[in-house]
């Protein structure tokens, strides 16, 4: 299989090297180039940019497609990308899908990226509701062959829901927990719990600014939600109210039975 990956990042990098491992052919080229490269010796094409320039890419790169090509973006958010490329992918006689790894690093960049970040990960991907079941059933072997465990079928709208909560809401915790003035004297003080809060607490601004603001129309929600939890915590401590306190937290304990329960299935 020829696959062609547009991003030189930790991800772009990691799905060349990926792809390699699994003994198909792999190149990967810069995202933000003047000119495009001939990619219509490619079966797969991996879009690997930042959400805000996936549709100039895509749209550069079309004329140099083959017909029967699938180009699978990786941004982290959906809605933003979707409409437009889907229809201008059947126009132009390839596929589009999106597509989002679960999976990552601290660090950042190609010079980070390895073959072996997708192993027992999850892939997210946002098909057109119309597209055959060839297309899908092809790209979910070429996914599971680069390392991903489990394939999620959803629509942009979900995704980013779902995103909003499980990842850049974390993201957006961990950033302000860090920026306490007390997390500069931990030495001593922090075990597995600190590490736990802060390991996502320096995100790159550059790409995490657009993450937020490209999926604001479902991060402020979630983000609301977990304000007004924080804020009734903070009035029952307040109060000296040890009712609310420990019915919150036996709510917390029931809410996670819940979820664990749910994911086992």
């Amino acid at each position: 299989m020829n696959i062609a990956i547009i991003g030189r990042g930790l991800i772009g990098g990691s799905l060349e090297l990926a792809a390699r491992r699994a003994g198909h052919t792999a190149r990967i080229f810069p995202g933000r180039a003047a000119e495009r490269p001939d990619l219509t010796a490619y079966d797969y094409v991996f879009v690997a940019v930042p959400p805000d320039a996936v549709t100039g890419v895509v749209e550069a790169i079309a004329p140099k497609l083959k017909a029967g090509a699938t180009v699978v973006d990786i941004a982290g958010v959906k809605q933003p990308i979707y409409a437009e490329l889907v229809k201008y992918a059947y126009e132009k006689k390839w596929y589009f899908v999106g597509g989002h790894p679960m999976a990552g690093k601290e660090r950042t960049g190609y010079a980070n990226a390895s073959a072996d970040l997708f192993d027992g990960a999850s892939m997210i991907l946002t098909p057109y509701p119309t597209y055959g079941r060839g297309v899908l059933d092809r790209l979910e072997v070429l996914l599971r062959e680069l390392g991903f465990a489990r394939i999620v079928y959803t629509d942009p709208q979900h995704h980013d829901e779902m995103i909003a909560y499980t990842s850049q809401l974390c993201h957006l915790i961990s950033s302000a927990y860090v920026r306490d003035e007390l997390a500069q004297e931990h030495a001593g003080y922090s075990a597995g719990s600190f590490r736990d809060m802060v390991r996502v607490g320096a995100p790159d601004p550059d790409v995490w600014t657009e993450l937020f603001l490209s999926n604001r129309a479902a991060l402020v929600p979630v983000l609301s939600r977990f304000i007004a939890r924080m804020t009734a915590f903070k009035k029952a401590l307040e109060a000296d109210d040890r009712a609310a306190i420990r019915a919150a937290l036996e709510e917390s304990v029931a809410a996670k039975k819940r979820m664990e329960e749910g994911s086992s299935k």
